[in-house]
């Protein structure tokens, strides 16, 4: 088996690295350092220092302090409780429709979040076999404005699901859905390659555009409610500190 150039930067490259909150530098970060590229190295483990220390809630008031959005959609909620971010991949179909769910999951890149929306929540468009498939293939998380199915596995298994409601039955693998192209769920846009973060307290989008300036504030955000976590530890009150009192 041949070596690329790549394989041999990647081979003296600690990807595990991490650096302590205070010292994160964002310079130049943009959403392509969230994958190591054999290029971005220093990028990419800031990156990652920052999004493994921070929470949906952090991005979103950062996201809300610099462009007066939320980037929330407030009825997906988190099926199994995970933390997951990413680059989205979109997908909209009916709910009649699970075919699309297994056509996206093969036109998926690596690493990315699969985002559908659904035009009702009737049937379930993502179950147990899906989400295995898609794991094997190096796909992050599954998020679905619409139903999905198989609690009693997808509560137990190693990939995040979010979605706005669960039934047990399903439709049939049509494939009439579209693939990624812009989508909007209650009045919030979502295009391919945006960004998403979720965890136990829901979903926050960032549009891609406006990445780096929301994850500098989001590194604001953190540094700062770090700094009033230490207040109170030393007796301030949380008014006293807001300057209620």
């Amino acid at each position: 088996m041949s070596l690329s150039p790549k394989d041999v930067l990647n081979k003296n490259k600690n990807l595990k690295k991490r650096v302590d909150v205070e010292k994160i530098n964002l310079d130049d970060v943009t959403i392509d350092d969230l994958r190591f590229n054999g290029k971005n190295y220093e990028r990419f483990i800031n990156l990652q220092s920052l999004l493994e220390n921070v929470s949906a809630c952090q991005i979103s008031d950062a996201y809300n302090a610099l462009f007066r959005r939320p980037g929330t959609i407030a009825k997906i909620k988190p099926v199994n409780n995970q933390r997951v971010w990413g680059k989205i991949f979109t997908a909209e179909t009916s709910s009649d429709d699970w075919g699309t769910s297994a056509l996206a999951i093969d036109s998926a890149e690596e690493g990315d979040i699969l985002f559908f929306k659904v035009d009702s929540e009737d049937k379930a468009i993502w179950g147990e076999l899906a989400s295995s498939c898609a794991r094997d293939n190096g796909i992050k998380a599954t998020v679905i404005y619409g139903s999905a199915r198989d609690l009693d596995a997808l509560l137990y298994m190693d990939y995040p699901i979010f979605a706005s409601n669960f039934c047990p039955n399903a439709g049939s693998a049509l494939g009439l859905g579209t693939l990624n192209e812009p989508i909007d769920i209650e009045g919030t846009a979502v295009n391919p390659g945006d960004f998403f973060f979720g965890d136990e307290t829901g979903i926050v989008v960032i549009p891609q555009e406006l990445f780096s300036k929301v994850m500098s504030q989001t590194l604001h955000v953190k540094i700062k409610e770090a700094g009033i976590i230490d207040d109170i530890t030393c007796g301030k009150t949380l008014a006293e500190i807001v300057g209620l009192k």
